[in-house]
């Protein structure tokens, strides 16, 4: 009950630490002592900072952490088993599960920055973020099976990421993959030595802030809209977003500046 109660305890702007500098809104994960287990107040707290930002006009790219040695173990297992009432973890569960969807439309793009461990739905989170760099010294693993537990809605996000035999193989077994793995599995981007971590997740956010905010935005929403869709469906869909963009003022500027052979003087 203890982790319960220490969640309990602490501001909800404590739970999740936001911080910008400029046009990136890092966002941390704030429970070290409990390696950032997502709490029903952390998860809460999450969903809030998230839909500020998505308000926010100024900020371009959101990179998510954790504070301390772990990036984050999965959902507060204590706390859970603390309040075993079945409305309980349908209503806990579908607040995660809309926490992951808001990162999917939030109109920044955003990148997990990936420390020590992540697991369960840590390890989802990272498969939900659109672009995760992680330290070469990260464990990942969707370990529920090992305690019993199913990681069904983990699976969401690891099926809709990575291969299906690797995703399966990672849910049938629970066992860890190491940060190689997570790349050449398409979980993460790349893996980097620890100490390039923050360098490495600084020039990528830097690079995507420093497109046209109006493309990026209209990129993403588009990259998930027809994802999912027949191949027909997905062209009509990515066609109509390209009309749309070559009548926005950032892209007759990128036009312009490249048939002039100059860099583009984007707001």
């Amino acid at each position: 009950m203890k982790d319960a109660v220490t969640s309990l305890n602490k501001p909800s702007e404590d739970l999740v630490r936001k911080d910008i500098a400029g046009t990136v809104c890092t966002l941390t994960l704030n429970r070290p002592g409990q390696y950032n287990a997502l709490s029903e107040e952390m998860l809460e707290a999450l969903s809030t900072a998230l839909s500020d930002i998505a308000e926010n006009e100024d900020i371009r790219v959101i990179v998510l952490t954790g504070e301390g040695k772990a990036f984050c173990p999965g959902h507060d297992l204590k706390q859970m088993r603390a309040n075993h009432d079945e409305s309980y973890h349908r209503e806990l569960f579908a607040k995660c599960s809309d926490v992951m969807q808001s990162i999917v439309h939030l109109p920044q793009p955003v990148i997990a920055k990936v420390q020590g461990i992540a697991t369960a739905a840590g390890c989802q989170l990272v498969a939900t973020c659109d672009l995760a760099i992680a330290a070469d010294d990260v464990r990942f693993a969707v370990s529920g099976i090992t305690i019993g537990l199913f990681c069904s809605t983990p699976g969401v996000a690891l099926a809709r990421n990575v291969h299906r035999k690797h995703a399966m193989e990672m849910l049938l077994t629970g066992e860890f993959i190491d940060a190689a793995t997570a790349e050449r599995y398409g979980l993460i981007n790349r893996a980097v030595p620890r100490d390039e971590l923050d360098t490495a997740v600084d020039n990528l956010a830097s690079v995507i802030a420093a497109r046209p905010t109006e493309t990026v935005r209209l990129g993403k929403r588009l990259f998930y809209s027809q994802v999912e869709k027949n191949l027909a469906s997905a062209y009509d869909e990515a066609a109509e977003a390209m009309t749309c963009n070559l009548m926005q003022a950032a892209t007759l500027e990128g036009v312009d500046a490249f048939i002039e052979k100059r860099k583009p003087r984007w707001r």
